[in-house]
């Protein structure tokens, strides 16, 4: 049995589906989530022994020793353990004429099954700070890295993202309220694998489509700002939303469209262009979505050139995937997207990029972005 919840764990932290698990073992889906949603889908810390804990074959030596009828100091001695520690481990276990090996040890294991405090229950100050982060949809990730960069020689003041997870997903009295859940950008009862991932069907053929691989390297390894990704992230109702996210700075703008068709979206991407000094829109990669059927008017409006992932590659312009998922904190799926304005849209957009990025070494998007308007200008 704990073979099998081994391989359960391994392949739920690869990204395997429940039903994927459930068929290794030839049951329902259902019961292999009953036992991770035990621990929030967090696999549990493995356990282990202390090193000053006395182990089972030293209460076997006792347990032969007390049907010897030996003195306490004279059974310390030859374990060369202090009689106190003898004496209490007989006393716990019924005394010299109930002692038995075996459920002595267990006992003990049994007793030391409890869990350590968490650091969010003994420090409230930290917790609070947490709440407030969260509240403003940071993710665990980001406050924890802020916490660092803010209190660097703090460590009280420190805490790891998964410190922050752990309480959310597996309540810990006097932690952090189980309703800041809905606050993460994944709102779900358990905690997914990050190599888990929803795989996106591509869409229409582009014609002239200029390849991400003759996108010029500096775009590539982000060395100089003005590169950005886009999509259009859909709602009900066929509604959308185009969102740009510049590569270097993970600066992130979205734009207004009212309709799909490659008309509309490219007037509002060029009209959405304008608003940026040249120097710092030097080239757009998309997908292959019919909306940008017309790209070259795009490129001859604005001197932006246009390059496309590979059919079925999403994950090229994987900087645009995952700001569409922070979107969906904003705007869930099944919403209509229609209903938001123009103003709206800046002003999630504000707050996405005044998040701390790790990859940014915990600093804003907007405070790069800035870093780079001033170069450029």
């Amino acid at each position: 049995m704990r073979g099998q919840k081994k391989l359960m764990w391994d392949r739920w932290q690869k990204g395997d589906s429940l039903q994927q698990i459930a068929q290794l073992f030839e049951r329902n889906h259902s019961s292999i989530q009953r036992i991770l949603a035990e621990t929030g889908g967090i696999r549990p810390a493995v356990r282990h022994r202390s090193r000053l804990a006395l182990t089972l074959a030293e209460r076997e030596e006792i347990s032969r020793a007390v049907v010897a009828a030996n003195s306490i100091r004279s059974i310390a001695t030859q374990l060369g353990r202090a009689a106190s520690t003898i004496s209490s481990e007989i006393r716990r276990s019924g005394g010299q004429g109930c002692y038995g090996a075996n459920q002595a040890d267990q006992a003990a294991w049994d007793r030391a099954h409890r869990p350590k405090v968490c650091k969010l229950v003994e420090n409230r100050a930290v917790a609070q700070i947490v709440a407030d982060k969260l509240q403003l949809q940071w993710s665990p990730e980001q406050i924890a890295g802020w916490l660092k960069r803010t209190y660097p020689d703090d460590t009280s003041y420190q805490v790891s993202h998964e410190t922050i997870y752990r309480p959310l997903f597996i309540q810990a009295r006097g932690a952090l309220k189980k309703e800041l859940l809905e606050h993460l950008r994944r709102t779900r009862a358990m905690r997914r694998s990050r190599h888990h991932t929803q795989k996106k069907e591509n869409h229409g053929r582009i014609s002239d489509a200029v390849s991400i691989r003759e996108r010029p390297a500096t775009a590539e390894d982000r060395a100089v700002p003005g590169h950005w990704e886009g999509d259009l992230l859909c709602g009900s109702r066929n509604s959308q939303i185009a969102t740009l996210v510049e590569r270097h700075t993970r600066y992130v703008m979205l734009v207004k469209v009212a309709g799909k068709d490659t008309e509309t979206v490219i007037s509002a991407l060029i009209e959405s262009a304008r608003e940026l000094p040249q120097g710092l829109y030097k080239s757009l990669t998309w997908d292959r979505g019919k909306e940008m059927a017309d790209h070259k008017r795009f490129t001859v409006a604005t001197d932006i050139k246009v390059y496309f992932c590979d059919p079925h590659h999403p994950w090229q312009r994987g900087t645009n995937e995952n700001t569409n998922g922070l979107l969906r904190q904003y705007f869930p799926k099944g919403t209509d997207l229609a209903d938001h304005s123009q103003a709206t849209l800046n002003e999630v957009a504000r707050q996405l990029n005044s998040r701390p990025r790790k990859t940014l070494n915990y600093e804003t998007p907007a405070e790069r972005f800035s870093q780079s308007v001033a170069s450029t200008g």
